[in-house]
């Protein structure tokens, strides 16, 4: 099973119908979870959060409900892939082989301890979410330009995956990709 994180930033970069595209033809009858980013959406929650002041742990629920939106807005784009929002579910559904897009449920996520705050964006949730499934490997496509000669430290230095990504990977058996949209 592949994991797939479709960067939020593809929604306005003009990328996402093809990347949502590709998925359909590589990954037909293969097990395959995307992550959505929360883009727009997830801006909005910064812009509200720097005028009304609230913390980080608000911030990162409301962020969540980003996500939340931009699954429903890879769903409106390709209906056949399911929206599922918690791992049983999601285990059941790519059971069958299906792609299915996450919608991350807030409940699940602070159950398992994961760490609410900017730090920890859709793509460590995207790592948590491939460790939590066993998945064999996991993908983050992103409109930024990448160097391939970057280790995954340089990556979160320059703010290309966020802070936490590399603690969430560390000790993970799958293989990690991190490619360019054009690239995927």
């Amino acid at each position: 099973m592949v994991v797939i994180k479709l960067g939020g930033s593809l929604t306005q970069s003009g990328g996402l119908r093809e990347c949502l595209d590709r998925i359909e033809r590589r990954y037909r009858g293969r097990a395959a979870v995307i992550v959505p980013g929360g883009g727009a959406f997830a801006d909005q929650v910064r812009l509200a959060q720097s005028v009304w002041r609230f913390d980080d742990g608000v911030a990162h629920r409301m962020a969540l409900l980003a996500m939340q939106q931009t699954a429903w807005l890879l769903h409106g784009l390709k209906p056949q892939f399911a929206v599922v929002g918690s791992a049983s579910a999601l285990r059941e559904r790519i059971g069958r082989n299906r792609t299915v897009i996450w919608s991350p449920d807030a409940a699940e996520l602070e159950r398992a301890g994961v760490r609410s705050g900017w730090d920890v964006t859709s793509d460590s949730l995207a790592a948590w979410l491939a460790n939590t499934l066993s998945a064999g490997e996991l993908i983050l496509v992103k409109s930024a330009i990448l160097d391939q000669g970057q280790d995954l430290a340089e990556l979160a230095r320059r703010e290309v995956i966020d802070r936490a990504f590399c603690s969430f990977v560390s000790g993970s058996t799958y293989k990690i990709s991190i490619v360019n949209k054009s690239d995927f």
